[in-house]
């Protein structure tokens, strides 16, 4: 068992590396993301750095980094961070993905987990929600997620919220949604 454990975790490496080496050598689009593991030691976890969507609450100055649980910030324009942690099975098994510190979005859990399909494990959904092709496949890349993941900060999904009390207060009352946001951001930035 574990020599195919050991192979799974090989396979994971091998494919991590090639993603990395994608995104060091073409950059994202529009320089919207940057990702890499947080050590050329642990290739299973990586932050990013994102773009705040323009013209979203999540559009302001400074950067969030976050690397284990240890808050550093440097100031830059529209950043944040989100670290993910690769299974070894991966691409077959979707990453998790955690915004750290927790930002307020209907579609991020209070503990700053990420409720997105694209990361949702392979197959039919129990709940019937989402289609198969939805949800994580192992021809995702960690830019397609973090593509998705931008365009979701942008518009968010309310028909499938993590955070029930945000999807109520954007539903209701987008101006006050949008207000906090941008306290909290500028919050845990120090701004």
């Amino acid at each position: 068992m574990s020599s195919s454990r050991g192979s799974g975790s090989a396979t994971a490496l091998r494919r991590l590396m090639t993603e990395y080496k994608q995104l060091t050598a073409g950059g994202s689009p529009d320089g919207m993301f940057t990702a890499g593991p947080i050590s050329e030691s642990d290739f299973f976890t990586w932050e990013a750095l994102i773009c705040g969507p323009k013209d979203t609450p999540f559009d302001l100055t400074g950067e969030w980094r976050i690397v284990e649980g240890r808050r550093s910030f440097r100031r830059q324009t529209d950043f944040h961070s989100v670290p993910r942690t690769k299974p070894s099975d991966y691409p077959l098994s979707p990453f998790k993905m955690k915004f750290d510190p927790p930002i307020f979005h209907p579609n991020i859990y209070p503990d700053g987990t990420v409720c997105i399909s694209i990361l949702h494990t392979p197959g039919d959904d129990p709940t019937m929600y989402e289609q198969a092709s939805e949800r994580w496949s192992p021809v995702q890349s960690v830019e397609k997620v973090i593509l998705s993941v931008i365009s979701m900060l942008a518009e968010p999904n309310l028909e499938s919220g993590a955070n029930i009390d945000c999807c109520k207060l954007y539903r209701d009352n987008k101006a006050e949604y949008e207000r906090i946001v941008r306290e909290s951001i500028k919050e845990q930035l120090g701004l």
